[in-house]
């Protein structure tokens, strides 16, 4: 079974790429941010053609989060619960039934955070401290969990390309490190990590500069594993190429397959 996160950086302007990736990774769950869309107005039609499923969080203009799956969900969960005045739609959960058992699979879209002397940093921090909370509560149910998204952390300076110029940033603050692997510590896996050791790994790069021709990346994109999860871990790919498409995200697409098998 192949699952994938990718922030779409707005999915109607993005469809014909994504709808191009599906033909061309087949993903069995893809977990789409940014998806920059009310609920309504997403483009289900076209990927439902596709043999997809589509339950979406979304809002106007910004953040959203969805999944796609060719299995139909047993079970979805909108919103990281925790505050019940964030309104903010960066959270959706799905259940589908496995050969051995259920496989939830959570879309995360995490708070960006800058500029750090604002509001929007303190958001952050706690929306990581919601998200440890509830993270710690679906572990006592020891089933596999797949935590995907665009996590807006920079874990360690090798994560970047040139981890001087991130320095101050929210995305590299200590506390936001500190946060990411607070929840690494709950027993979660870091799944690119577990396969791959190299450096000059990333998932991001900036529309500007020419970010993408220089290589000047960053790691942000990640998903984590419960211990359940990690058990049945294959590999992981970072499909790189979809950068080099005409009007690309800033993000790549990032996936795992896991020795699992839909009922």
């Amino acid at each position: 079974m192949k699952v994938a996160t990718w922030n779409i950086n707005g999915v109607k302007a993005r469809i014909d790429n994504l709808l191009h990736w599906l033909g061309e990774a087949s993903p069995d769950i893809a977990c789409l941010q940014e998806i920059k869309s009310v609920d309504e107005q997403f483009p289900r039609e076209p990927i439902e053609a596709l043999g997809y499923h589509v339950e979406t969080h979304g809002q106007k203009g910004f953040n959203g989060v969805a999944l796609l799956s060719k299995v139909r969900f047993d079970e979805v969960n909108r919103g990281l619960p925790g505050d019940d005045s964030d309104e903010q739609a960066r959270f959706i959960e799905g259940v589908i039934s496995t050969d051995k058992g259920v496989l939830r699979v959570v879309s995360l879209y995490l708070p960006n955070g800058n500029p750090v002397d604002s509001e929007k940093f303190p958001y952050k921090l706690g929306w990581m401290k919601r998200l440890e909370q509830w993270a710690s509560e679906r572990l006592a149910l020891e089933e596999p969990l797949v935590l995907a998204g665009d996590y807006n952390v920079i874990p360690e300076p090798r994560d970047a390309r040139h981890p001087e110029a991130w320095v101050g940033d929210a995305l590299f603050r200590p506390e936001s490190r500190q946060a990411f692997q607070r929840l690494a510590s709950l027993g979660f896996t870091d799944a690119l990590r577990a396969v791959n050791d190299e450096d000059g790994v990333y998932t991001f790069w900036d529309y500007q500069g020419g970010s993408w021709q220089k290589n000047n990346g960053i790691r942000i994109d990640h998903l984590m594993l419960s211990p359940e999860a990690a058990d049945h871990l294959l590999s992981v790919a970072v499909e790189k190429h979809t950068r080099a498409w005409e009007k690309p995200s800033d993000h790549v697409p990032v996936a795992v397959e896991l020795d699992l098998k839909p009922a």
